[in-house]
């Protein structure tokens, strides 16, 4: 994050703008709004700008700037002429007095930026983009103005008046902030929207009244295989409400930047031969968490019922009797092979596709090869790098041809996603000639020949 977005309480206080043109005015405006007093320092001034800075009760003074103007007293300054070179001495007379500056369109020479706003007031969002693509911030703001109520500002108002109350009935912020999340979710917006206020004031007091300890409850989630934009909507809501998250490590980082940013976050990631805790500390946490009235997120790379352990896991949480949900994800084999351009199936060339896991046990892959040894068929092995290698072998020695197609697609739609195409008799050599690395996908099979033709990926 490049920027630390605020929200500065300006009501009746000293701003000075620098400029007195169409820009300045602009600035202005947004002041005037936040209810700050408005100085302007020009040699000349629209009359529109004089009207507003003395509906501020501020003042204009008709002079250039220097070096030597009073400064000290401001909350903020904007720097708004139409000279580069006044706008960075006004910038570099404020930074050397540590007041808050900003340089109309000119970046460097800025302390803060002037965000696009969706004004709801009290509810007021921001979208920033540090200066390097202020359309963007505004177009933006226009899709978020077509999608939030304008009622949002009064439902804000609303919850204000009753904030001292609901604080005082429910002393937990964790508490009470599933109190308000179930308040919105119930008919309680829309009431205030209507502006049927005596509607909303009973249904605020008959919840409050009926509050009590929320029983606690799972989530299990499965996260897809890297980008986040293919997690599904339920998926995004869980994840954005749950008080604690456990994840595991193929759950990317951009997917964990969408959690709910004060939840706490618990790693429990397997890699081969290093588990940070094992299945059964995954499932006892599980229980603590939920019996301690908390919504848990149990994030997992892909589908949580596909290699992900997911039905261990609500096996003891059912024996515990602990509500649960579970939130399919996009496997890892229909993820990785979609953004490698590889159908999983085709008429052409295979009618059906099986998923294998690759783990080896006591050193040796256990699948049942004689199953697997036709033409018309993908293998798709999930966790098969390490043992990759006497997996072709034993095809191979089954009767797979070895001129098989295969591709290994590694860490799958992410930005780092590398495929590498080979055979059954040659793939092996291409893993450390193309640096592959773990997370991993195989794909064994007639398919692989349409990447060529269907890529659209890296």
């Amino acid at each position: 994050m490049d920027i630390f977005p605020i929200s500065l309480k300006l009501q009746q206080q000293p701003c000075l703008i620098v400029g007195g043109g169409h820009i300045a005015y602009r600035k202005a405006l947004l002041l005037q709004k936040a209810g700050a007093r408005i100085d302007v320092l020009s040699p000349d001034i629209e009359d529109n700008l004089r009207e507003l800075v003395s509906h501020s009760q501020g003042q204009y003074v008709a002079a250039p700037f220097s070096t030597d103007f009073p400064l000290a007293h401001y909350r903020l300054v904007i720097a708004a002429t139409d000279q580069a070179d006044v706008n960075k001495a006004v910038f570099e007379v404020c930074e050397a007095r540590n007041i808050l500056v900003n340089s109309v369109d000119d970046p460097p020479n800025c302390r803060f930026m002037v965000p696009a706003i969706v004004d709801r007031s009290p509810l007021v969002i921001s979208i920033a983009s540090n200066g390097t693509s202020p359309v963007l911030s505004r177009q933006i703001r226009t899709q978020l103005e077509t999608t939030i109520p304008h009622g949002m500002g009064k439902l804000a108002a609303f919850s204000g008046q009753w904030r001292t109350r609901v604080k005082a009935k429910i002393a937990n912020p964790d508490e009470r902030r599933i109190f308000w999340e179930d308040l919105y979710a119930g008919p309680l917006k829309e009431q205030v929207f209507n502006d049927n206020l005596a509607e909303a004031e009973r249904l605020i007091a008959q919840a409050l009244d009926a509050w009590s300890m929320p029983k606690g409850e799972v989530y299990l989630v499965g996260a897809g295989p890297g980008d986040p934009e293919l997690l599904t909507l339920k998926a995004l809501r869980l994840m954005q409400q749950a008080d604690v998250v456990i994840y595991d490590r193929l759950v990317s980082q951009p997917i964990m930047d969408l959690c709910r940013r004060d939840a706490e976050k618990v790693y429990v990631g397997k890699a081969r031969a290093n588990h940070a805790v094992p299945q059964e500390g995954i499932n006892a946490l599980l229980v603590k968490y939920a019996q301690q009235g908390k919504r848990v997120c149990r994030l997992k790379g892909g589908d949580p019922f596909i290699f992900g352990r997911g039905g261990e896991e609500i096996e003891e949480l059912f024996a515990a009797g602990v509500p649960f949900q579970v939130v399919p994800g996009i496997t890892a084999a229909s993820g990785c092979s979609a953004y490698a351009g590889i159908p999983l199936t085709h008429r052409d060339y295979a009618q059906s596709v099986r998923f294998l896991t690759g783990h080896l046990k006591e050193g040796s892959p256990e699948l049942p090869w004689q199953e697997l040894v036709y033409e018309n068929q993908t293998l798709v092995l999930y966790m098969g790098l390490v043992g990759l290698e006497k997996i072709c072998q034993r095809l191979i020695e089954h009767g797979q041809r070895p001129d098989m197609p295969v591709a290994l697609v590694s860490k799958g739609t992410t930005p780092e996603q590398k495929v590498v195409v080979g055979t059954l008799s040659d793939i092996v050599s291409q893993v450390s000639a193309h640096q592959i690395q773990a997370p991993t996908l195989t794909i064994i099979g007639e398919v692989v020949h349409l990447r060529e033709k269907l890529q659209w990926q890296g």
